[in-house]
């Protein structure tokens, strides 16, 4: 799938534990999720700093940074292998670790 996505930030929520600092620069982790309706402003979607698993077992609040648009798309979906649940991903990995590879 080929498409545009529209996305604003809001610069002021970012909270400053969360930024990496990388030898290109500073990072910031986040998750954006598309949604297949839109809102009443048109978005598809937040954007979020991304939580640790501690944090998601706690259940801690998100911090939402703004939000997402797909303007255009080429009518497209994702290939199959792409749209698999994160739980069947997780155990493809996991075979992967059972060889005898030493690292």
């Amino acid at each position: 799938m080929a498409g545009i996505l529209k996305a604003s930030i809001n610069l002021t929520a970012i909270p400053k534990d969360k930024i990496i600092e990388g030898k290109k620069g500073k990072y910031i982790p986040i998750v954006i999720n598309i949604n297949n309706e839109t809102d009443q402003f048109g978005n598809h979607g937040p954007i979020c700093v991304d939580q640790t698993k501690e944090e998601r077992d706690a259940k801690e609040a998100k911090t939402y940074l703004g939000n997402i648009q797909v303007v255009w798309t080429d009518g497209q979906s994702l290939p199959e292998r792409e749209l698999q649940p994160a739980s069947q991903k997780v155990e493809a990995k996991s075979d992967i670790a059972d060889d005898d590879l030493p690292f």
